[in-house]
């Protein structure tokens, strides 16, 4: 049986002293219980390193010069700079003055887990309780060439979820594919197969923007996705597991490269169209600077040609809600509780980017969703409940591990000139390594485990951009016309020339580029650094649209709600 060591009561004493002394100071009161004395002070230093010899260093004598103390990998707090928040003993016993607060989003939140514990810990197969990741029947391709992908891993096989609408052509001249945004599946419409309505369900059809009399649609669940595509969620063909956090990094080109191995495998040369919304914007921006030569028309509505810092911020915030919840166990999760609260939380994040605070203020102002009972502190006020209910019903029906990838992805997007050359010349040296045979099947877990820098950001006083415009000055530049320059920059009337030059390859192909002044997730601006790039670099059939305040309070969500101006604007221009 091990010993318990027992602290001196002399201890016990200075330490309530010293307790006492520091709520004394706090509330501005005489220290009574504690003279500032040199007697006291030593005493209380001796009695100090009775416990611990190591903590006389915190307390140097009177008038000698504190020693820089080295950087241990995790350094305490010296004693006379804690906050003693917890220190007060109860004074006396009886009823407490108010009830405690009940919790009832929490009850639900650990039943939830409790429950799919339970249902583990009764299988007998090996599957776990994470659910299908299905919207329904869909065709899939399924690619037995390796694939090799932008930051260095690959994939030996991979499949693609995809539905069609209309009937292709003879010469197979009237397809368009239609990309998703980033938690959606490969069904925009209903079908035979699916009667379900789609996620676009309303922009496709006979006389619709995606006129299925006219045209031969084809969506696809992205690679990196859950629902039917090859993704963390699937078996890695290799060894019969399922890839989990095992699955390699992604980017938006990527996804594109898998979707025209598809279209290489229905025949389709040449594309009438790529069109897509949000993530699908990306896409369908990345289609046509991968492949100029096999897409005649591009659609980007609510999306860019570079993520932003904002939009950046915003997926890692909703990634690592699901990295810091305890059931999410680096990945490895399928087998048991998926990392639901996390999710759930992730959601409610994006929630919050889709939508526009004017909207809000109309569908829900300041209203609670029962004012007659007092308040709580889950869910309370009607945007509460609706953010909860959004969280809700998700937090089971996307795998975490999908939006991990795909989020990261999108962060990672960029079209300037710069990330295309590099990118190309890591492909290049990859490729040649895979045909000498010294490209390991797996990654270097060394080379993409990332860790904080050794020196940490630190934000100048005037802004961490000042003390570069004042190096340039001093160096004989004119900083004041680069200030105004990056002010244009940030408004999309002056885009980079990395940008510029990455999109001169569109230069002649027609481009419709919409965007919506309520969005907060791709700010209008987004959309019009896209259209001016594309004009810059020489592009004379770039169309762009805004849609005001007025004409839409949706914010990013508007690409999914208004017919009128988002589907007839797409209708007019693929006609």
């Amino acid at each position: 049986m091990k010993s318990q060591s027992r602290v001196p009561s002399s201890l016990r004493q200075a330490s309530t002293a010293i307790a006492r002394a520091a709520f004394a100071s706090a509330a501005g009161q005489p220290n009574i219980s504690l003279r500032d004395n040199a007697a006291t002070t030593a005493s209380r230093r001796r009695l100090l390193s009775t416990a611990n010899p190591s903590l006389t260093r915190i307390h140097p004598a009177p008038g000698s010069k504190r020693p820089a103390p080295a950087r241990p990998q995790q350094q305490s707090l010296p004693i006379t700079t804690r906050r003693y928040l917890h220190a007060q003993t109860a004074r006396r016993s009886g009823a407490p003055s108010n009830p405690a607060m009940k919790f009832p989003c929490v009850d639900a939140l650990e039943t939830r887990s409790a429950t799919l514990r339970k249902q583990a810990t009764s299988r007998s197969d090996e599957s776990g309780p994470e659910p299908s990741y299905t919207a329904g029947a869909t065709q899939t391709f399924h690619s037995k060439d390796p694939i090799l992908l932008d930051h260095g891993g690959q994939l030996v096989e991979f499949d693609i979820a995809y539905e069609t609408w209309g009937e292709m052509n003879a010469d197979r001249s009237n397809v368009i594919l239609l990309h998703t945004g980033l938690s959606a599946s490969s069904h925009a419409h209903s079908t035979l197969a699916n009667p379900q309505p789609g996620w676009w369900e309303k922009f496709i059809g006979p006389g619709l923007a995606l006129d299925t009399n006219k045209y031969h649609v084809i969506c696809t669940n992205v690679v990196g996705g859950c629902y039917g595509s090859t993704g963390p969620s699937s078996i890695d063909p290799s060894d019969g597991k399922r890839y989990a956090t095992r699955f390699p990094i992604l980017t938006i080109q990527d996804m594109v490269r898998c979707q025209f191995r598809l279209l290489d495998h229905l025949g389709v040369e040449t594309l009438h169209a790529s069109v897509g919304s949000s993530m699908g914007g990306m896409q369908s921006l990345a289609a046509g600077v991968l492949f100029p030569d096999r897409v005649s028309r591009i659609v980007s509505i609510s999306a860019c040609a570079r993520s932003h810092p904002y939009s950046i911020a915003m997926r890692y915030v909703q990634r690592k809600a699901i990295l810091t919840d305890p059931n999410w166990n680096r990945g490895y999760y399928y087998d048991d509780v998926p990392p639901h609260m996390g999710m759930k939380l992730a959601r409610e994040i994006a929630t919050i980017t889709y939508r526009s605070g004017p909207e809000w203020e109309q569908r829900f102002g300041r209203r609670r969703a029962d004012s007659s009972k007092p308040p709580a502190l889950c869910p309370d006020f009607l945007v509460e409940t609706y953010l909860d209910h959004a969280g809700e019903k998700f937090c089971l029906t996307y795998d975490p591990n999908s939006l991990i990838y795909v989020s990261k992805a999108m962060d990672l997007f960029d079209l300037g000139r710069d990330n295309q050359v590099a990118t190309a010349t890591r492909r290049a040296e990859r490729a040649v390594q895979l045909e000498e045979g010294s490209l390991l099947p797996t990654q270097d877990l060394s080379s993409c485990s990332l860790t904080l820098p050794d020196q940490p950001y630190e934000e100048t006083e005037n802004g961490d951009g000042a003390a570069a415009l004042e190096e340039e000055r001093l160096d004989g530049s004119v900083p004041h016309r680069q200030k105004q320059a990056a002010a244009t920059a940030t408004q999309g009337s002056n885009p980079p020339a990395d940008l510029v030059a990455g999109l001169a390859v569109l230069k002649k192909h027609p481009v419709l580029v919409m965007g919506v002044a309520s969005d907060i997730l791709f700010p209008a601006w987004q959309q019009r650094e896209v259209a001016e790039a594309l004009r810059q670099a020489g592009n004379r059939g770039v169309e762009h649209l805004e849609l005001t305040e007025e004409q839409s309070l949706f914010g990013h969500d508007t690409f999914l709600l208004d017919v009128k101006n988002v589907g007839g604007t797409v209708k007019d221009f693929l006609s």
